[in-house]
């Protein structure tokens, strides 16, 4: 029959025996009944020392959870014994300390401890890593209580000293060694089949372990008596002497594996005697070799090294140079010799290599690493990455200083093209943003310390650069800007400074004024060197410049203050036509102020809903007042002011403009007035095809949803678009740099396929083209109400009207409906209705209303309204 299948005897096992057998595959019966009953024995002694622990307070708690990171600590650096494979560690020490002085308990918690960490170091096996923690607690709780009952009885019979405290407690070790031991080494006997206890093994191979415990008892005895008698600052007087005892037996046990070593190598050459003496010379030769070769490689290395090198003698003397740093600083090596190295460094910098090398007074040489710049033959500069060490020449009596040389010249300019990068401007290479203001704050600074310390600040606008940029491309706007920036730098002093801040904004430093017009003259003479056209992408380009002005005089504490009323300064030149300089004041000061005041309050404004919608009438004119067949509404906006006042439209659409605001307001008056509107026209029949206009702007056609909103503002209201007008100014007939024509008739065209009629606000007053007015998708033309008021104006009142009959004429060819505003009499009714013109608004014909004044007055014109 054959052998019995091991699979099947495991599985026909208890259930807690396969998993036993899966756990601790390689012990036998006896060994794993004495790993448990160790292991629970173990346990168990662990559970009192900690139940006793706990009783003892907090002030033992802390002391033994102190002493436990210290010997888990001194686990982790252990100190291997000779000729076996076990270690111990200096929280031996402290084991016994706390022995000593907290008692059985605490001390079995710290040998538990060390033990666990010590078999996680030494062992993957989870047995080793249980067993041997709970058997050290085991024998520390039997070898501490022993130790505690022999004291008591000591003292009973009167020898209670220090003597008898340290051999008993030399003899506890002893105990706490042998239990220890004989637990660990009896299960791995059974596990060889061996007897559980043998005294022959027990002490041939753990002899050193049982001398290690025996002398670290004594150890903490000593500490422990330290302590107890002098208290803890003496106890730091002892730390020496272990530091000494653990030295010794480090030494010790060297010395035991070196006797060791050379006890094999005498047998070995004992073996070999008949040729031991020929190895020797030939050893002996084989080294005088070795050495000569080395001082041949070293020499070989260092004249052919691609380094610098030299050796120094330590009065700071060359004493010998190799060809790479000869080259380095355009020299012969054979000169180099014998002169001092700080003959050849840059005299700014001799003193601080003279220190390093400590021929200075009071210094002394350390190794060093720095950069220095040194001297060329040709009398140009080097800069050289110096190492420097001590050094030993193989085959020299005396040691000297090595000295290691790199180039880092080309790094240096490197890092500083870096620097002149950070604070210059790539495309012109003139000072930047960042530079500017640090040169003005510091003239700011002297300014304020010193009045005489005069100058003046200009801030340069290039004028059309926007329009050359995006007509002729990037590149030819990059060639201009650079051409504009040569030319104002020929126009300047070489202690001004002229910076480029960004795009086309440039600003120029003058410091030293003597005179404020020299300011002046010199915006002057760049003026006019502007008038001189420029060659750009092969086209002529003219350009010219608004420049702002201020000066020192006015008091500044901080240099962004000064570019700040500069810029000011600018747009006021903008404003007054371009191509001139404003001089910044106080009163240009208080405008800006304003402004930005208006600016605030028209963002609170809108958030606060003070704004409102106002609908002049729109009138089909008939021969008499009461013939004019009302047609539709203007909605006009109106800001009234928390005090009840209102503020006219001029003083405030110019800054939403500016600022960005007129999007929000657009967008408020258009659903305020198709709500209001659609209102209307539900509440009569007769009103259902009232129609409504709502001025639009050139920002309005710049932003490329404007069509979306408009149709978002139908939709909410349910105004149809046939009843909706946006009336656009009369410069978005002109093809700007702002507003290209393509854009603007892509978006009228998309607001004409929504239904929504276009009308030309103002026209007349502008310079619109003719040919492009009859391509865009308009409905009607509006007369500007100046040449309505010119109509009765004596001289001017024939032009008026011949202006007028143009328009109407030119509507009439176009097929567009022809509107005149600002109708103030009938006078000016009867002559448009001369000309030809068939719809007004005015006051003479019904001023703007409110919201509520509008249903009123539709009730008393037509029947009441529900």
């Amino acid at each position: 029959m054959g052998q019995p299948d091991d699979s099947l005897n495991t599985a026909a096992l208890p259930p807690w025996r396969r998993v036993h057998a899966s756990l601790m595959p390689d012990y036998n019966r006896r060994a794993s009944m004495a790993w448990w009953l160790g292991f629970a024995a173990g346990a168990v002694a662990l559970a009192w020392a900690a139940a006793q622990t706990a009783q003892m307070g907090w002030w033992a708690v802390l002391q033994a959870a102190l002493a436990l990171a210290l010997v888990v600590a001194a686990a982790l650096f252990p100190v291997r014994v000779p000729g076996t494979r076990h270690s111990y560690a200096a929280g031996d020490i402290l084991i016994f300390l706390v022995l000593l002085a907290l008692g059985p308990a605490p001390a079995a918690l710290v040998a538990a401890g060390d033990a666990f960490v010590g078999s996680m170091r030494t062992s993957k096996r989870w047995t080793s890593r249980l067993f041997s923690p709970a058997s050290a607690a085991l024998a520390m709780a039997v070898a501490g209580l022993g130790l505690q009952a022999a004291l008591g009885l000591a003292a009973a019979r009167g020898h209670g000293g220090a003597a008898t405290l340290m051999a008993l407690t030399m003899a506890c070790s002893l105990v706490y060694f042998v239990v220890n031991v004989a637990l660990v080494t009896g299960v791995l006997q059974l596990k060889r089949g061996e007897p559980f206890l043998q005294l022959g093994a027990l002490l041939g191979g753990y002899r050193w372990v049982g001398l290690a415990y025996a002398g670290s008892a004594a150890v903490g005895t000593l500490l422990y008596l330290t302590w107890r008698d002098h208290g803890a600052g003496t106890l730091l007087v002892m730390l020496p002497l272990l530091a000494l005892v653990l030295l010794t037996l480090h030494f010790y046990f060297r010395q035991q594996e070196t006797n060791e070593r050379l006890l094999a190598a005498n047998a070995e050459a004992a073996e070999r005697a008949a040729v031991g003496a020929l190895r020797e010379a030939e050893a002996a030769q084989l080294h005088l070799r070795e050495m000569e070769r080395s001082e041949r490689r070293f020499h070989s290395a260092f004249t052919h090294a691609s380094i610098g090198m030299a050796l120094l003698g330590f009065d700071g003397r060359i004493l010998l140079a190799n060809p790479a740093l000869a080259v380095l600083v355009g020299r012969d090596a054979g000169t180099l010799t014998g002169r001092p190295f700080a003959e050849i460094v840059s005299a700014d910098e001799r003193g601080d290599i003279e220190r390093a090398l400590g021929l200075v007074p009071g210094s002394e040489f350390q190794s060093f690493a720095r950069e220095l710049r040194c001297q060329h033959a040709s009398g140009g500069s080097v800069w050289l990455a110096l190492h420097a060490s001590f050094f030993t020449e193989p085959g020299a009596d005396e040691p000297c200083l090595i000295l290691q040389a790199q180039d880092v010249t080309a790094r240096r300019a490197a890092e500083a093209g870096l620097q002149h990068l950070a604070f210059h401007d790539a495309l012109t290479g003139l000072p930047n943003r960042r530079r500017f203001m640090e040169c003005l704050a510091s003239a700011v600074t002297r300014s304020r310390s010193d009045a005489r310390h005069a100058w003046a600040v200009m801030f340069i606008d290039f004028d059309r650069f926007k329009l050359v940029n995006d007509s002729l491309g990037h590149s030819a706007g990059d060639e201009l800007l650079q051409q504009l920036a040569r030319r104002v730098q020929e126009r300047i002093r070489p202690s001004d400074t002229v910076a480029r801040l960004g795009g086309d904004e440039f600003a120029i430093l003058i410091e030293n004024l003597e005179h404020e017009r020299d300011a002046v003259l010199l915006a002057d003479r760049l003026m006019d060197s502007l008038k001189t056209p420029f060659r750009v992408a092969g086209q002529t380009v003219t350009s010219s410049a608004s420049i702002g002005l201020t000066f020192s005089a006015f008091g500044y504490d901080n240099a962004d203050a000064v570019l700040r009323d500069a810029d000011t300064a600018m747009y006021r030149a903008k404003a007054e036509g371009k191509a001139r300089y404003a001089v910044f004041d106080s009163a240009l000061h208080t405008a800006v102020s304003q402004r930005l005041r208006l600016e605030g309050e028209l963002r609170d404004a809108i958030a606060a809903e003070q704004l409102t919608v106002v609908y002049q009438p729109l009138f089909r004119l008939g021969p008499d007042r009461r013939a004019h067949q009302l047609v539709g509404f203007e909605a006009l906006l109106r800001w009234r002011q928390s005090d009840g006042s209102m503020r006219p439209p001029e003083q405030f659409l110019p800054v939403a403009e500016e600022t960005g605001l007129m999007r929000a307001v657009t967008d408020f008056v258009l659903h305020c007035a198709c709500r209001q509107l659609r209102q209307w026209q539900r509440s009569a029949p007769d009103l259902a095809e009232l129609g409504l206009s709502v001025n639009l702007g050139a920002q309005d056609l710049r932003q490329g949803d404007l069509v979306a909103r408009v149709s978002q503002a139908l939709v909410e209201s349910g105004l149809k678009p046939a009843h909706l007008t946006l009336e656009l100014t009369e410069g978005i007939l002109m093809d700007t740099p702002l507003l290209p024509a393509a854009q603007a008739h892509a978006t009228m065209q998309a607001l004409r396929l929504l239904g929504v009629q276009l009308a030309v606000d103002d026209f007349g007053t502008g310079y619109s083209s003719l040919s492009r007015l009859s391509q865009l998708p308009i409905d009607s033309l509006k007369i500007d109400r100046s040449f309505v008021r010119q109509l009765q104006d004596g001289s001017d009142a024939a032009q008026a009207a011949a202006v007028v009959a143009a328009i109407v004429q030119l509507g009439s060819t176009l097929r567009k409906a022809v509107v005149a505003e600002g109708i103030e009499t009938a006078d000016q009714v009867e002559q448009l209705r001369g000309l030809g013109c068939e719809m007004g608004q005015g006051f003479h014909l019904a001023s703007p209303l409110a919201p509520g004044d509008a249903t009123d007055w539709l009730a008393a014109r037509h029947q009441p309204l529900h």
